[in-house]
């Protein structure tokens, strides 16, 4: 039985309704930092953005502070596609492409905005067109936490003073080969569980960034810090292969676009709050040294003769570095 026009086309409106409301999805995006750490709040603009965007179609749940599980636990579920979204460290993602370990040479970035310009390059964006082969999960763009600093209960005068030193260090394999280099003893650790650490002597330093230095009062628990700028320190905004196989084109390039204006607002709020949040510690009474390359000797020479053989960029990045500074 053929039906009228008037009433076809009400059902084909009806149904396309139907299909964009099951189409509709609450987005779930897991991190490991506080909810208010810089990546946490760049995670939740996105969220607006997108329900803006799609005038309530799509919404972010954000899940901050490991509540999902650690990031690879998180990489997990975003390769099975039971977790959407993550913002995770680069260190994480290196451990699948090895690769992607090249981002923490040593002494690669000058300061705050020559790291913030690598990780636009070229040469970074060209990478993450391997992740949905190699790791199942598509990569949108790269946010960053501050250059790496040392704090350390008792006085530092020189990486002597860290040899034997129980280290905090995020568990992943570049920064672990940096600190056995340099004679330290290395201890992978979630970032919720550093502050009592240190507070209670199961750590003695630890590798940190000046945002949580001063937000999460690591240096109330230290006697030294050592402002050495040593290592750069890259986020990843993903999205999980699965889930992207099942969205349009069109709701791609708006999670795109959208992800990708927080992921770089996130660098250049970085770039500006770097020194504020490290001068901020200085008004403290914790003692500060301020050091270069030399200090740790020939560690970082001998940190790139090990990732030359493990990651195929590795001079190309340092290539790429050395034509953006200034």
């Amino acid at each position: 039985m053929k039906l009228p026009a008037a009433l076809a086309a009400s059902v084909a409106a009806a149904t396309m309704m139907l299909a964009g409301a099951a189409a509709a999805k609450d987005f779930r995006l897991g991190l490991i930092t506080p909810p208010n750490h810089i990546w946490t709040q760049a995670a939740e603009n996105f969220g607006t953005d997108l329900s803006d965007a799609t005038d309530g179609a799509h919404s972010v749940t954000v899940f901050p502070a490991q509540q999902l599980g650690s990031e690879a636990e998180m990489m997990q579920q975003l390769q099975t596609g039971a977790l959407d979204m993550a913002f995770l460290t680069v260190a994480e993602v290196s451990n699948r492409v090895p690769d992607f370990g090249a981002f923490y040479a040593p002494y690669m970035a000058q300061d705050i905005a020559h790291a913030g310009r690598i990780l636009q390059s070229d040469l970074a964006l060209r990478m993450l067109e391997d992740l949905p082969a190699k790791a199942g999960v598509v990569g949108i763009g790269y946010g960053m936490a501050g250059l790496r600093q040392i704090v350390s209960k008792g006085e530092v005068t020189s990486a002597a003073d860290l040899e034997g030193k129980k280290l905090r260090i995020t568990p992943f394999k570049p920064i672990l080969d940096f600190y056995n280099l340099l004679g330290a003893a290395p201890t992978p650790m979630p970032l919720p569980a550093v502050y009592d650490a240190l507070a209670n002597g199961q750590v003695n330093a630890i590798d940190m960034d000046a945002e949580l230095i001063w937000k999460l009062k690591y240096f109330e628990q230290a006697d030294t810090v050592v402002v050495s700028n040593h290592m750069m320190f890259p986020m990843v905004g993903l999205v999980s292969a699965k889930v992207w196989q099942g969205l349009s084109e069109e709701e791609r390039a708006t999670i795109t676009e959208l992800m990708k204006k927080r992921l770089d607002e996130c660098i250049a709020t970085y770039i500006v709050k770097d020194r504020e949040w490290l001068d901020q510690v200085r008004g403290t009474d914790t003692a500060f040294i301020d050091v270069g390359p030399e200090f740790f000797g020939d560690v970082p020479a001998q940190w790139d003769e090990i990732w030359s053989e493990q990651s195929s960029v590795l001079s190309e990045m340092r290539d790429t570095a050395a034509a953006s500074a200034e």
